[in-house]
């Protein structure tokens, strides 16, 4: 009979899943909380981009290769789904929106509307390249994850 409390064998230490392993290897919150501030999701000192939206091709500090990660429309869903919810989902509890007049209720809501996707966009870019770069997804890659590949 076993003792209370005794130890598991240890295991051995070579994995099963291997790539497991390398994607485990970046811790994924910094590298998003990096692109959350604009900066390089590896150095977190260069800036992720040189213009409102373009992603700098190389990070000015560390050299890393900014361009390989395909964000596409996922930033804009994201972005979407926040804005929709701190802005809209408000106005629809409230009664004053059925209320008042239209030339009041449009520009007081589509300003701030736009004014916060205008501020969030670049951000929610950032914080998606920083995951991407976290779970090693390149452009390269664009080819494995659809269906493409079996025309």
């Amino acid at each position: 009979m076993k003792a209370r409390g005794a130890a598991l064998p240890l295991r051995a230490s070579t994995s099963h899943m291997p790539f497991m392993d390398i994607i485990a290897s970046t811790p994924i919150m910094p590298s998003i909380l990096r692109g959350l501030r604009g900066l390089c999701p590896c150095c977190g000192q260069g800036r992720l981009f040189y213009r409102y939206l373009k992603v700098s091709h190389d990070c000015e500090v560390c050299g890393h290769d900014l361009d390989q990660y395909p964000s596409d429309d996922g930033p804009a869903y994201f972005t979407i789904l926040l804005v929709g919810h701190v802005i809209v989902l408000p106005l629809l509890l409230f009664p004053i929106i059925w209320t008042a007049p239209a030339t009041v209720i449009v520009p007081a809501v589509l300003i701030p509307l736009a004014s916060l996707t205008m501020l969030v966009l670049p951000r929610v870019k950032g914080a998606v390249i920083g995951a991407l770069y976290a779970l090693k997804v390149r452009r390269d890659d664009a080819a494995l994850h659809t269906a493409d590949r079996f025309e």
